[in-house]
């Protein structure tokens, strides 16, 4: 389960972020909607270590991660996706993979110098991994190809596969429909269900495509300006005022 505890984040004078509490359950789908400017990427950002929140607390399983560096969040159990696709795009699909797996499986120096069989063994490990992945979202004949040729829509995919390689337990994606035709977007609709359902994990999105959050999501938060002005299914905000308002203006 992932827990934040009125989080708050400031810069200056300015709240981006203020008290923002939320929860997900395992294996949950949870939307967080608003405005362009309501926060959303701020709250993204103080969950995976870029920012420390100026107050407040956040843990995953019961354990604070609140403050800890990127790194040591992505070990415990939480990635991330970008609104802007984020590739290695001088490598390949499979080394796109193979990269992220080291999270988990990085050999030692003289494993790595010398080749002895704990490196062998290692490297075997995390290539079959790989190409397990791969193949289970359909990727695994565009393996050896270059990450930059894919078409846009296996890019995303790509990305989040890649995401999935360092075994999560929450997935954050940022705006995963950017960009995306409605076919494009029912397919992704369908691949991360998919993908909660295989590899059983949480999963925590911002989006803007309504198609998307209303289609996938048990339940929404909605930011405006940094505050949480609502909360609950999707046919509950749907019907909001408040959310109305703040998507559609005042008057």
């Amino acid at each position: 389960m992932f827990i934040t505890k009125e989080v708050t984040m400031q810069f200056g004078g300015l709240t981006a972020v203020a008290d923002f509490s939320i929860n997900v359950e395992n294996e949950e789908i949870v939307g967080l909607i608003g405005p362009n400017g309501a926060g959303k990427t701020t709250v993204f950002n103080m969950i995976t270590g870029v920012y420390t929140p100026t107050r407040g607390d956040i843990l995953l399983n019961g354990k604070s991660i609140t403050g800890k560096p990127p790194h040591i969040i992505a070990k415990a159990g939480i990635a991330r996706t970008f609104q802007n696709i984020r590739l290695f795009h001088e490598m390949t699909v499979l080394e796109n993979i193979l990269a992220a797996c080291t999270l988990r499986e990085r050999p030692g120096l003289f494993e790595s110098v010398l080749h002895l069989p704990g490196y062998l063994k290692k490297e075997r490990k995390v290539l079959d991994f790989s190409r397990e992945l791969l193949e289970s979202v359909g990727l695994l004949e565009n393996a050896n190809d270059s990450a930059v040729s894919l078409p846009y829509g296996k890019q995303r995919r790509l990305e989040l596969v890649r995401a999935l390689a360092t075994e999560p337990r929450l997935l954050l994606l940022d705006e995963p429909a950017a960009g995306m035709n409605p076919q494009e977007s029912q397919e992704l609709m369908d691949f991360i269900v998919g993908i909660r359902d295989k590899f059983k994990i949480s999963v925590l999105l911002i989006e803007h495509h309504m198609q998307v959050v209303m289609g996938i999501c048990t339940r929404l938060y909605v930011l405006d300006y940094g505050i949480t002005i609502a909360e609950g299914s999707p046919a509950e905000i749907q019907k909001n005022q408040k959310v109305i308002d703040a998507y559609l203006g005042v008057g």
